[in-house]
């Protein structure tokens, strides 16, 4: 007998299942540590609290619906966060921001107009998702998806006596090849982004599509791996000049960067990574972590370089994220790098959605006939600035919903905390 067929989720419990997520996030940290700022990049914790409601509130308010505001002062504090650029990090102090309990009615009493607001909108399971009411909804839900990634990579940056315990994580790990694999990618059209007439949702930035002509190339089957990259930090990667550009340089040394930000160095036990709730000895077969400066090092050490986002999207052909897949909070930490061979690109790339974002030498900026999106018009436009990088596929962290071909993720070069790895392009 065949089963009847699951209608998909609602907006409205699309929404709540986030909501659930990003709630579970700040019931991590004890409460007394909420006004850390785990990472000098990024508001302190307490922000993201208002944030998230704020958001939605702002964003749907007289857009969707009528949402009186509690507390304009809040709404405005709380509207965006910050990407600052060229050492500009914020000097606030925890006295700076209001009390807790303040917060945490304001973004209660948000998301309770929110509630009521929703529980009178009937909106069909087919409603076009690059129409509004849809639109505004899914940009609600995938904004505070990002979030969920976002704060995930802060408290991994927390000491573990600020969190609350969680008691040891099983891992595992395998042998690892020193020798990366390579695949032929023959050369072949790639599409990168789409038109509105696909009728599904996309961030601004995923529209324009435009076709690309990639000649042949070779590329890393797998991600580098911590086990590949340890071979570059014993090889001396990090106090030699010539695999680095002039600024990538100048920000490691004043930084005194030796190594990725996730891993420890521990006199008696050797290599260890920090994963969110222990140090673990490193696993060599997970792939590495690192900022595009350090990946860009890499790949010249070993006489390769990153690939375009051309080049990641033509690799990535006929790749969809599969049942084994890591993604979609399924995993605190990473899996070895060659552990999902089911869902290999038509060439035998593997491993391309979840387990880790990709580095491209793409500089992010907009498709053809880019339009920023009328009720968000900064959330792409400020950042095509020639100073973030394109990335591609996604985490562990990284929500289901947001691992489509289309999606374009960006970071700056130097910016080591975000779940990011990479593969390499052979040649130069």
């Amino acid at each position: 007998m065949q089963l009847p067929l699951t209608p998909p989720p609602t907006l409205a419990a699309r929404l709540a299942a986030a909501r659930a997520a990003s709630d579970a996030l700040f019931d991590i940290v004890k409460p007394e540590f909420l006004y850390e700022r785990p990472i000098r990049e990024r508001h302190r914790i307490v922000f993201y609290i208002g944030h998230l409601e704020a958001f939605d509130r702002n964003l749907l308010d007289q857009r969707l619906f009528d949402v009186p505001s509690a507390d304009a002062r809040l709404d405005q504090l709380f509207a965006f966060g910050i990407d600052p650029v060229d050492g500009a990090f914020p000097t606030d102090t925890p006295a700076d921001w209001p009390r807790l309990a303040e917060v945490r009615a304001y973004a209660h009493d948000a998301r309770a107009r929110i509630d009521a607001c929703l529980a009178a909108l009937d909106l069909p399971h087919d409603a076009p998702q690059h129409d509004t009411p849809a639109q505004l909804l899914n940009v609600a839900i995938e904004h505070r998806l990002m979030h969920v990634e976002t704060l995930a990579y802060m408290l991994h940056q927390l000491p573990f006596a600020q969190k609350q315990s969680a008691g040891a994580r099983a891992f595992a790990d395998h042998l690892y090849s020193a020798t990366p694999a390579m695949v032929n990618v023959p050369a072949g059209r790639t599409e990168l982004g789409m038109t509105h007439e696909r009728g599904l949702f996309g961030w601004d930035n995923e529209f324009g599509e435009q076709q690309v002509d990639v000649p042949a190339f070779e590329i890393d089957r797998h991600m580098v791996s911590n086990g590949a990259y340890l071979d570059f930090v014993a090889d001396g990667g990090y106090r030699r000049k010539e695999w680095w550009d002039d600024a990538n340089w100048a920000w490691k040394e004043a930084e005194g960067i030796e190594h990725p930000v996730f891993w420890v160095r521990d006199a008696r036990q050797g290599w260890r990574l920090r994963t969110m709730f222990e140090d673990i000895p490193l696993p060599l077969a997970w792939p590495v972590y690192v900022s595009h400066a350090e990946a860009s090092a890499f790949a010249r050490w070993r006489g390769a370089r990153l690939p375009s986002e051309a080049e990641w999207q033509r690799a990535a052909h006929g790749a969809l994220p599969g049942a084994t897949d890591n993604f979609d909070f399924r995993n605190w930490n990473p899996v070895a790098v060659d552990a999902t061979p089911d869902s290999a690109s038509t060439w035998g790339v593997e491993g391309l959605y979840g387990n880790g974002w990709e580095w491209t030498s793409t500089i992010f900026g907009p498709l053809p006939g880019f339009e920023p999106f009328p009720f968000y018009e900064g959330y792409s436009a400020n950042f095509f600035d020639g100073q973030h990088y394109a990335m591609k596929g996604g985490s562990s962290r990284t929500a289901a919903c947001m691992l489509r071909p289309t999606f374009r993720n960006w970071f700056q070069p130097r910016y080591q905390y975000v779940y990011a790895g990479f593969r390499c392009v052979g040649g130069k």
